[in-house]
C-alpha cells in the first residue's frame, strides 16, 4: 500500500506543478518539484479536492442504495446498487480519492506548517484527516486507521469504533489548533483554503457540526449516546447559513482533469459522478416528497430545482429552429413498487432528424390506452387500427427510437445530465442544458440544483444542524424545541437553495430551473400541511423527510436511513420514519442480502465490502477485520452493519 501511495503523492505533486485555474494554480519550484518543497497552501487545495471527489462519488452511490437515484443500466455497477446487488468495483473510488489523492498529503502538510508557525493549516489537516476517515469508516466498517501511511505494506485494521474515536479526538486537535495564532510571516490560511477561504471561525464552527452530527451517529448505541452533548456542540456550530461551509465551483473551459479518475478539477464533484454522462435519474419516491409530503398533495417549490425537466410538444419552422414547446418535468423511476428497470435497461432520449413513424401492437387494453394518453399529452399524432397504434414522431421532437412499447414512455424519466464546456460540450459557461444533438437546440435536461457543473457542494449548513437539534430534542421529548428547530431548518433550506439561484440567475442563464423561487409560493408552502403545523403534530417522520429533500445528494442521507433501519420502523417508539419506504422491486440477491424481515438488521444495505486494493493486496489483514470481510461476491458482508449502525 505504501508504494501505491508514494507513487500517487509523485503525481499528485507534478500535478499540483502544473496546476490548473484559480486557487489550484499555485506551485513551487516548477522546475523541481519535490515532496519537501511543496508549499502548505499549494498542498491544502488538493487535499480539499480529493477529499471531496471521494465524498461525492460516496454521496452518489449512497442515496442510490438509499432509493433516490437510479441508473439506466440494470447491469453496470451502479445499476446493481440501485437494485441492492452490489458488486466490488462500486466500492473502489472513494477509497483510491481519500488514500492517494488527500490522505497520503497530510503528514506532510502538517509537517511543513509546523517549520513556519502555520498552525491554522494543521487545524485543517486534523479536520479534514477526521472527515475522510470517519467517511471510511461509514462506508466500509473496519479500515486501516492507525498504520496505512507508515512503513508496513500491509497495514493493519482498526474497528469502526477506533476510528470513530479517533476521529474525534482529530477534531479536537483542529479546535486547538484554529484557536491558536499563527506565527508572524506564516502562510495565511486565505491562500489555500478553497472551503471558508480562510475564515478560521467557518472552520470552527465546521469542527462542532462534525463533532454534533458524528456524536449523533450514536443513536442506536445507548451506553453512549449523549444527546445533551450533541446540542453542546451544536451550540458552536453554524447558527445561520452565513457560516456554511461550501465548496464552490466553475463551469470555466480548459479545465484540468485529476490523475484518479479523469474528471475536471473545478467542476462539482456530484455533477462528475452524477451528471456527467446520460445514465443518472432520480426515483419517485424521491419525488413524492416533493409532491406528497405527509399526504398533502402541495408541491414543493423546490421540486423544480431538483428534478430537471425536457422540452415537449416541440414545434419548429422550416429552417429547423424550434418557434414553441413546453416543459415537462421528470417523474421519477419507480424502483420500490414498479417493474420498469426489471423489464430492462431504461432508454435515453433522440432528436427526430425527420418525421418518424413506428407501429406499435398493444393487446393489452389498459398498457394501449396508458400509451395514448402519453402521445396525447407529448403532441405526437397518432391513429389506432386494432391492436396497431400507429405514431409520428414530428421532425424536431424528442422521443425514444425503440420498436418495444413498453419503452417509448421512458421520457417521462427526465435525465439528470448538465453539459460542462470543458468536458462534455456545453455551450456557455452560463449554459448548462443538456442538448443530446449538437445540431439541434431541444434540451433534454435542464440539470438539478446539486448536479450541474457549477453547482455548489454543501459540505456542513446550518439546516443540517437544525435538522440534527430537532430529531435530538425529539428523542429527549422536547416537541416543542424539536418544531422551531424542524420550522427553522426547512426555511434555512430554501434561504440557501435561493441564494445560489440568486447567484446562477445573476450570470444571466435562461435555464427557468436556475431561476430563484417565488417567495408567495415558499410563503405558501410553509402554510400547507405538507409542514407540521404544530409541535403536538410533529412526527419524527416529518424530520427525517424534510431533511432528506434539504439535503439533497448526500451521504449523510444514507447514513440516516441506516440509524433509523430505512422503513421498518422498528426503532424506538417512533413508527416509520421513511414512509412508504420498500427494498427495491427487483431485488434478488438474497445471499448479499440475507434478512426475510424488516425487522432483521440484515435485511437492510448496510455497508460497502472492502474494494480489491484491500482484498487483493491486503488479504490477510482484510479477513482478519470481519469475519464476512470476503463474501463480497455472493455472500452478506453488504448487509452487516457498520459499528456505529449496531443497536447494542
Amino acid at each position: 500500500m505504501k508504494k501505491i501511495l508514494y507513487i500517487a503523492l509523485s503525481l499528485l505533486l507534478i500535478l499540483g506543478i502544473t496546476g490548473c485555474n484559480d486557487w489550484l494554480d499555485v506551485n513551487v519550484d516548477p522546475d523541481n518539484p519535490n515532496n519537501s518543497s511543496a508549499t502548505v497552501e499549494s498542498r491544502l487545495p488538493w487535499i480539499q479536492h480529493y477529499y471531496m471527489y471521494a465524498w461525492g462519488t460516496a454521496s452518489m452511490r449512497g442515496v442510490t442504495i438509499g432509493g433516490l437515484m437510479t441508473q439506466t443500466s440494470t447491469t453496470s455497477g451502479n445499476g446493481k446498487l440501485s437494485a441492492w446487488d452490489p458488486l466490488q468495483s462500486s466500492t473502489t473510488t472513494s477509497y483510491q480519492n481519500w488514500f492517494i489523492g488527500a490522505a497520503c498529503n497530510i503528514d506532510d502538510m502538517i509537517a511543513a506548517a509546523e517549520k513556519e508557525g502555520a498552525y491554522h493549516y494543521i487545524g485543517a489537516a486534523h479536520a479534514i484527516h477526521a472527515m475522510g476517515y470517519m467517511l471510511m469508516t461509514d462506508l466500509y466498517g473496519e479500515m486501516p486507521y492507525s498504520e496505512p501511511l507508515g512503513s508496513n505494506p500491509t497495514p493493519v485494521y482498526d474497528d469502526g469504533q477506533t476510528i470513530f474515536n479517533g476521529c474525534l479526538e482529530r477534531l479536537d486537535l483542529a479546535i486547538e489548533f484554529f484557536n491558536k495564532t499563527q506565527e508572524a510571516g506564516a502562510t495565511p490560511l486565505a491562500a489555500g483554503d478553497s472551503w471558508n477561504q480562510g475564515d478560521v471561525q467557518k472552520w470552527l464552527k465546521l469542527c462542532y457540526g462534525l463533532k454534533a452530527r458524528w456524536l449523533n451517529k450514536l443513536s442506536k448505541k445507548t451506553a453512549l449516546y449523549d444527546p445533551q452533548a450533541v446540542l453542546d456542540a451544536l451550540s458552536k456550530a453554524p447558527q445561520s447559513n452565513n457560516d456554511n461551509t461550501i465548496m464552490k465551483h466553475s463551469n470555466a473551459g480548459d479545465q484540468d482533469t485529476n490523475f484518479t479518475v479523469g474528471d475536471p478539477y473545478q467542476t462539482n464533484v456530484i455533477w462528475d459522478c452524477a451528471a456527467w454522462g446520460a445514465t443518472q435519474r432520480y426515483t419517485k419516491w424521491y419525488v413524492d416528497l416533493h409532491t406528497n409530503l405527509r399526504g398533502s398533495g402541495v408541491t414543493d417549490p423546490r421540486l423544480a430545482k431538483v428534478f430537471p425537466a425536457r422540452m415537449s410538444n416541440i414545434k419548429i419552422n422550416d429552417a429547423g429552429a424550434i418557434v414553441d414547446y413546453q416543459w415537462a418535468r421528470d417523474q421519477g423511476v419507480d424502483v420500490m413498487y414498479g417493474t420498469r428497470r426489471i423489464y430492462g435497461a431504461l432508454l435515453n432520449a433522440t432528436v427526430a432528424t425527420a418525421n418518424v413513424n413506428k407501429n406499435y401492437t398493444i393487446t393489452n387494453s389498459t398498457d394501449k390506452a396508458a400509451i395514448m394518453e402519453f402521445f396525447d399529452k407529448e403532441g405526437f399524432p397518432y391513429t389506432v387500427e386494432g391492436d396497431v397504434v400507429k405514431v409520428t414522431y414530428p421532425k424536431g421532437c424528442m422521443y425514444i427510437n425503440t420498436n418495444d412499447y413498453n419503452q417509448i414512455m421512458d421520457l417521462n424519466y427526465v435525465n439528470m445530465r448538465a453539459l460542462a464546456v470543458s468536458q462534455t460540450g456545453g455551450r456557455a459557461e452560463n449554459d448548462s442544458y443538456f442538448y443530446p444533438s449538437s445540431a439541434s437546440n431541444a434540451v433534454a435536461g435542464t440539470g438539478s440544483f446539486w448536479s450541474r457543473p457549477d453547482s455548489d457542494s454543501d459540505i456542513l449548513t446550518y439546516y443540517e444542524m437544525c435538522f440534527i437539534k430537532a430529531e435530538v430534542n425529539m428523542r429527549m421529548g422536547n416537541a416543542a424545541a424539536a418544531y422551531t428547530a424542524y420550522i427553522d431548518g426547512i426555511k434555512a433550506s430554501f434561504a440557501r437553495m435561493q441564494t445560489k439561484l440568486q447567484d446562477w440567475a445573476a450570470s444571466g442563464t435562461v435555464n427557468p430551473d436556475q431561476k430563484p423561487m417565488i417567495q408567495s409560493e415558499i410563503d405558501a408552502y410553509l402554510a400547507s400541511n405538507a409542514v407540521a403545523r404544530n409541535a403536538a403534530q410533529l412526527t419524527m417522520a416529518d424530520i427525517m423527510l424534510q431533511k432528506t429533500i434539504a439535503m439533497g445528494i448526500n451521504l449523510e442521507t444514507w447514513n440516516d436511513m441506516r440509524r433509523f433501519n430505512y422503513g421498518a420502523g422498528n426503532i424506538g417508539n417512533f413508527g416509520q420514519v421513511y414512509l412508504n419506504y420498500a427494498r427495491p422491486k427487483e431485488f434478488k440477491a438474497t445471499n448479499k442480502i440475507p434478512g426475510t424481515s424488516p425487522t432483521q438488521e440484515n435485511y437492510w444495505f448496510r455497508r460497502f465490502s472492502q474494494c480489491s486494493h484491500e482484498t487483493n493486496y491486503n488479504k490477510d489483514n482484510t479477513a482478519a477485520s470481519n469475519p464476512l470481510a470476503l463474501t463480497f461476491e455472493n455472500g452478506p458482508i453488504w448487509s452487516d452493519p457498520v459499528w456505529w449502525d449496531k443497536a447494542e
